[in-house]
């Protein structure tokens, strides 16, 4: 059976030019980057080569990027590594709907007596800009909020966000995991202009942007206060210990420089066949709806809900075909609880119980989402005799 894998969000394939630029540092150019020996510093240079690669496609400098061993840890180091440096600051602001590598240390942060706002989102996914000022604060330390949405894909309005921010000296960690490599901003840069945007911290992930996983990326405005979280040897400018994933970086240089080359053919194509997936289900299943708003979101996303049924049955019999799709953030894919960014945007839990996620890649094809539209009227259709 052909997997047709719409569940991108979560991860995607490897690019071939990825694979094929990472597999010597997998074999015969083994050495250690930190070592002073000629071997050694081969694959120093490979990694200050991606360094500059994921640079150049940023517009920043490539002192700028720091690796670390995923968007998780990118996301922790930011959260924690500001706060420790500024520990008389004990009030930081976020949203309802981040991901859990962010809700989870925010959750961790109240239990050791840190005030967090979590900001709250319409039923379209939206902030409240104004919810978001009247919350910050001379105590606060730190503002942590996504660029895009990972199981919506509606994207937050960050240059605005950084403007209330830095009017008040106040950091901003972006977490960029589902934008970096898929957009960019007018400037040419993915996913925003860095140099002008005052955005402090921006994470991403290289297994996002079709490069292996294993592979963080944290950016650090320059003049930003960043306190390491992981101690040991003086990698990455003292702030992320531990020898590097040659192989790993060197392929998520590789595939951030491919996806900046094609982003803007490959995003207009995957739009197009978002949209036909998405109209296409709708016309055909009287019962699906759209969850989010379907103009500003990344070009790879759709999440709709079937009322009144389980996405965890809706998900088997998808998989029974060889369609790959998710009900959510990968990290709570295994949780039967209802998705935390549905139920923070106000809808019903009888369609927010029954909502799938799709999201496309540069290498999903029109004849893949043509099977899908086949499958889903025919799966809705026995779920809703089942119940009867």
């Amino acid at each position: 059976m052909s997997v047709i894998y719409l569940d991108n969000n979560a991860t995607t394939r490897i690019a071939p030019e990825v694979l094929e630029a990472m597999l010597p540092w997998l074999g015969e150019r083994y050495a250690n980057p930190s070592s002073v020996h000629h071997f050694g510093q081969q694959a120093r240079h490979a990694v200050e080569v991606a360094r500059e690669q994921v640079a150049a496609a940023m517009g920043v400098r490539d002192r700028q990027i720091i690796f670390t061993g995923s968007g998780t840890e990118s996301n922790n180091l930011a959260i924690r590594g500001v706060l420790a440096a500024r520990p008389e600051k004990r009030h930081v602001a976020t949203t309802a709907v981040e991901h859990d590598s962010v809700l989870r240390p925010m959750q961790q942060l109240e239990r050791e007596g840190y005030r967090v706002t979590y900001l709250g989102v319409d039923s379209l996914g939206h902030l409240d800009l104004g919810e978001l000022e009247a919350s910050l604060s001379d105590q606060t330390a730190l503002v942590s909020i996504m660029h895009a949405n990972n199981e919506t894909g509606v994207i937050f309005p960050i240059e605005r966000i950084a403007a209330l921010t830095s009017a008040k000296d106040i950091p901003l960690h972006v977490d960029a995991v589902q934008t970096t490599g898929r957009i960019r901003d007018a400037s040419g840069h993915s996913p925003l202009n860095l140099v002008d945007v005052p955005v402090d911290l921006l994470t991403a992930s290289a297994h996002k942007f079709h490069g292996p996983k294993g592979v963080g990326i944290l950016y650090l405005r320059r003049g930003a206060r960043l306190r390491p979280q992981v101690l040991g040897g003086h990698q990455e400018r003292d702030l992320r210990a531990g020898t590097e994933n040659v192989a790993g970086i060197v392929g998520a240089g590789r595939a951030l420089e491919l996806a900046m080359r094609h982003l803007d053919a490959d995003s207009a194509r995957v739009a197009t066949l978002r949209d036909r997936l998405e109209e296409g289900i709708c016309s055909r299943v009287s019962i699906a709806r759209v969850n989010g708003d379907r103009v500003g979101r990344i070009p790879n996303t759709t999440n709709i809900g079937f009322e009144a049924l389980q996405a965890e049955a809706i998900l088997m019999l998808l998989s029974n075909h060889g369609v790959c799709a998710s009900s959510g953030s990968a990290c709570s894919s295994g949780s039967l609880e209802p998705s935390h960014v549905l139920t923070a945007m106000g809808i019903d839990r009888r369609v927010v119980h029954g909502a799938i996620r799709f999201s496309l890649s540069r290498f999903t094809t029109e004849a893949e989402i043509d099977q899908v539209l086949d499958l889903m009227p025919g799966i809705i259709e026995r779920l809703q005799k089942l119940q009867r």
